[in-house]
């Protein structure tokens, strides 16, 4: 099934995925640590469509939530991700590669490189999750 990106559907569907998928699961058990999404606006890239916190422990997504993005206040996690909706949806799509996105700061991160770097696997299972849901047009 098919939901529109970024929505709670969306969102949701991923949280099941990742909490029933056994090779996330192996992959990411050694994983600590939650995660913002800022999904910013393809032509005002300072006004966020959607803020999306999740929860990653140990293999699970403990919570999967959108937040107010016109609240401005993002909650403290270990990592932020921002990019303009076309590039997470090129990286969620498989048109353009994360680790690729990442490197040319089309998918920007602020949090600790060196561990990101150390977990790549579990980067990439999690993206490839997130190519398991559907995106609706």
């Amino acid at each position: 099934m098919a939901y529109p990106f970024p929505s709670e559907a969306w969102l949701q569907a991923l949280m099941g995925i990742l909490n029933s998928d056994a090779r996330y699961a192996e992959i990411a058990r050694n994983w600590e640590g939650d995660m913002v999404c800022v999904v910013e606006a393809d032509e005002d890239q300072a006004s966020p469509l959607a803020v999306m916190y999740f929860d990653l422990w140990h293999g699970q997504c403990r919570k999967a939530q959108n937040l107010d993005p016109a609240s401005g206040a993002l909650p403290s996690a270990k990592f932020v991700l921002r990019a303009p909706r076309r590039h997470f949806l090129k990286v969620v799509n498989g048109e353009l590669d994360a680790m690729q996105a990442m490197m040319t700061r089309r998918l920007r991160i602020e949090g600790n490189m060196a561990y990101l770097l150390r977990n790549v696997p579990t980067v990439l299972d999690f993206v490839r999750c997130c190519r398991l849901v559907g995106v609706a047009a």
